[in-house]
């Protein structure tokens, strides 16, 4: 695993993140959902002025870790840089949206939040931001970690499916 990988992924990841909230007030009017990623994290931790500022900052940092996870997962995708990081972004929505019911009943300031778990307008809007997030993440990743294409994902396998002893020997030195 490339650290310098990681670094690049995760510089895309925060920068997709940043575009995600930098448009969000556009797609609440496009949806009618008040639904806002940095409040709702930001609210997690204050009710105090400063939360859009510490909510940014954790959205941010929740892009770059998703950004450095995925450099890692990348060459294991298919198809071109855009499909590969909106299908990522896309499982992650799926995989993680029935917590919205969790967030709604647990949330310090679940009263100031919109209902989200069966409303399918709010889910429309954050497929819609996943895909954004994922299509800027595609495309930053691959042009960060361009010199890293030749890197093997991981030790390759000869024909016989039993690795190749060259690549092993060098890998111990």
């Amino acid at each position: 695993m490339a650290a310098s990988r990681s670094l690049n992924g995760a510089i895309a990841g925060g920068l997709a993140a940043a575009v995600w909230a930098a448009q969000q007030q556009l797609d609440k009017r496009v949806f009618g959902v008040d639904y806002d990623d940095v409040e709702l994290l930001g609210k997690a931790v204050t009710r105090g002025s400063e939360w859009p500022a510490i909510g940014l900052a954790l959205h941010v940092a929740n892009g770059a870790a998703f950004g450095a996870l995925y450099s890692q997962l990348r060459p294991f995708l298919f198809g071109p840089p855009v499909l590969r990081g909106v299908t990522a972004a896309l499982a992650e929505n799926l995989g993680t949206w029935p917590l919205a019911r969790i967030a709604e009943e647990h949330h310090p300031a679940k009263r100031d939040l919109p209902k989200l778990s069966g409303n399918t307008r709010a889910l429309a809007q954050a497929t819609w931001r996943h895909a954004l997030f994922g299509a800027v993440l595609g495309v930053l990743e691959q042009r960060l970690n361009r010199s890293r294409e030749a890197e093997p994902p991981f030790v390759p396998v000869s024909s016989n499916g039993h690795g190749n002893i060259e690549h092993a020997a060098t890998a111990a030195a």
